[in-house]
């Protein structure tokens, strides 16, 4: 064991108690302090093997260059999907300190000639270790020992100071005294889809007129008009069978009505339970079908993963003992006082029983992916225990590292956090109740720029089944864009629910929608006026065509002189495809303002001019200098600029 010192290892989460997250071709960069007594010159790896790897051969190394301060770091790009260890070592590099000596020696006009014999041996002992693996190098080394105890000190000197000589050395090092920081933390390497993703969610029991009951196969017909929209993601709420003891009626009614449809979280019938279809909808073959027809269509299918029950799901009656008893032997039901929900009854996740209960619901999400689902959106999560989630997720991941999990937990910070922490790949966020400019700058910046963006990534809902912001039942379309466009430009990742292009806003009260489709089928009139699809599909088609708006962490705010327009911007991480961004957070009334444009962090000298290409309007205009005036409308609030600098022929002749 070494006397080097290695801390502060980043990225790290909890000091490596979870992985932090990357997607396929993103870099993990890797930084440590890395530094020992004395002044010896010092060398370091970033060691890393996926965790299918075995044995010493399964790992990988690269060089850690050092950045100052006793600072190193190194980037790497992870070939595959999946978990990986990742670590540092260290240890001294004695020829390249013995050169640094022999160097400052000669400075001073001091003689040299024991120095040389001492690098020889350094030499020699380099080429022992190269012998086995590099039989050349190892003859070039012994070579090299030869010239530094030759009599010519002219050439011996030469050879000691040659840069070729202290590399070639370097990779032969002495290690037998390095210093490895253990134990390795971890990485987990996602698909992109699990940072870059536009969601749709819809019922499919709807749409078929009043009373009628779609089944898969007819709903079918909805997935051109999404595709078209520019989504890749269909999101179904549960397809299982639905419960009727104390099933829900319509508008959350405590009692049914003869012919009420149910709430589709109440899951379980004598149909069946998580691992069967409703059947009204169909079968396991209709919904493998759907899957067929969504991916023609360039369409993802993710799938409600819901861990409750109803009263009537096959699991009460076969496995009483995972479930919570009240003192008189019965069942109990769901509640958050004052409200309870009859018609669901929740495991007892840490109860006797709980690893056979873990193993069946694992066996419902592996069920679910042999059918050929890879995206799962969770239900409630926060209100199930975080190491079940770390168990399932890491015993899932570890086997599809392919499928995607979004978390939907509406709760307290830190436990949003912890549940992306144990490894899920989104989350919803508090974007739903962010409306003002300082509220939305701050809280973006803290997801995509914080400590919190190594390992969550914010999936913005302006809407959802369960909330219909006081925004939106306010603002007519203009909010229905507004809220769209920051959506689907602030953050990679977003959704909206079924009827947002319509612009529906009928309330029942507080968020809560009028007729919702939780407990009752819907009829959608697609030719309905006050529509905005145009505007989406303009939207969607800017974030395929562009780059930067499929980048999740490289949002910057810049500064607009008026408190209802918020400004931004995004390119790649490799500084490409810049985009400058301005959307108007007032739904009533135009807005003008005077955008301060980021001209160093683009590229831009002080009074260079560029082309600024309107993506949504087409319209083209030409910026100089480190401001622009623009006027934005509640029918057309947002403007996303693509900017495009001259050549020299062009400023100087062509475009003037």
């Amino acid at each position: 064991m070494g006397s080097i010192v290695i801390e502060d290892l980043q990225p790290t989460l909890d000091g490596g108690r979870h992985p932090v997250k990357r997607v396929l071709g993103e870099p993990l960069r890797v930084e440590a302090d890395v530094f020992k007594e004395g002044h010896d010159v010092l060398a370091a790896v970033v060691r890393w093997r996926h965790h299918l790897a075995t044995g010493a051969e399964g790992w990988s190394e690269r060089p850690l260059l050092p950045l100052g301060n006793d600072r190193f770091g190194a980037e790497l790009i992870l070939p595959k999907l999946g978990r990986y260890a990742f670590t540092v070592e260290a240890w001294a590099d004695g020829f390249a300190t013995w050169v640094e000596e022999l160097n400052r020696r000669l400075e001073a006009g001091q003689e040299v000639q024991s120095e040389l014999l001492e690098g020889a041996a350094l030499l020699d002992a380099a080429a022992t270790r190269a012998e086995p693996v590099a039989p050349a190098e190892a003859q070039r080394l012994r070579a090299l020992a030869a010239e530094l105890r030759g009599t010519d000190p002219t050439k011996a000197r030469a050879a000691a100071q040659d840069p070729q000589t202290r590399a070639l050395a370097a990779r032969h090092p002495d290690r037998s005294v390095s210093t490895r920081l253990e134990p390795p933390c971890e990485v987990r390497v996602e698909r992109v889809q699990a940072a870059c993703a536009a969601w749709y969610e819809f019922f499919p029991r709807s749409g078929g007129g009043p009373g009628h009951h779609r089944s898969l196969r007819e709903a079918e017909d909805v997935l051109p008009a999404i595709s078209e929209l520019g989504f890749d993601v269909v999101y179904l709420p549960p397809i299982h069978p639905i419960g009727v003891t104390a099933r829900k009626g319509k508008n959350n009614a405590r009692l049914a009505a003869k012919g009420d449809v149910g709430s589709p979280w109440a899951i379980g019938s004598a149909a069946g339970g998580h691992k069967a279809v409703h059947p009204e909808l169909g079968s396991l073959e209709d919904f493998r079908r759907f899957l067929g027809r969504a991916a023609e269509h360039g369409l993802e299918v993710a799938l409600d993963l819901a861990f409750q029950c109803s009263p009537d799901h096959p699991y009460v009656t076969a496995h009483p003992e995972w479930f919570h008893h009240r003192p008189d032997g019965s069942i109990k039901t769901a509640e958050n006082p004052p409200k309870r929900y009859e018609d669901i009854v929740n495991f007892d996740f840490l109860g006797p029983a709980r690893e056979s209960l873990w193993t069946e619901l694992k066996s419902v999400v592996d069920h679910w992916i042999a059918q050929g689902v890879k995206t799962f959106r969770v239900d409630n999560p926060h209100t199930k225990p975080l190491p079940f989630w770390e168990w399932l997720l890491r015993s899932v991941l570890d086997e599809h590292p392919d499928v995607v999990f979004l978390a939907e937990a509406f709760t307290r910070p830190k436990v949003m956090r912890a549940l992306a922490k144990v490894g899920f790949s989104q989350s919803y966020t508090y974007f739903t109740w962010r409306n003002s400019k300082d509220e939305l700058r701050a809280y973006l910046e803290e997801l995509t720029q914080g400590p919190a963006a190594e390992f969550m990534r914010g999936n913005l809902w302006p809407n959802t089944p369960d909330i219909l912001p006081e925004g939106l039942q306010r603002g007519g379309p203009p909010a229905f864009k507004i809220r769209f466009a920051l959506a689907a430009t602030l953050s990679s990742v977003y959704g909206i629910y079924m009827g947002y292009e319509w612009c529906e806003a009928r309330a029942l009260h507080g968020e809560e929608y009028l007729d919702s489709e939780k407990y009752q089928l819907a009829s959608w009139d697609f030719d309905r006026p006050g529509e905005i699809r145009g505007f989406i599909a303009a939207i969607n088609r800017a974030r395929r065509e562009h780059p930067a708006l499929r980048h999740y962490k490289t949002l910057r705010f810049h500064e607009a002189d008026n408190d209802r327009v918020l400004f931004y911007g995004k390119q790649t991480p490799e500084g490409e495809d810049p985009l400058l961004i301005a959307i108007s957070l007032d739904p009533f009334e135009p807005q003008e303002t005077t955008l301060q444009l980021p001209t160093a962090a683009l590229g831009l000298a002080p009074n260079e001019a560029c082309e600024a290409t309107e993506l949504l309007s087409g319209q083209k205009v030409l910026w100089q200098g480190k401001s622009a005036t623009i006027r934005l409308t509640p029918q057309a609030p947002a403007a996303i600029w693509s900017l495009r600098r001259f050549s020299r022929r062009e400023a100087a002749f062509d475009y003037f």
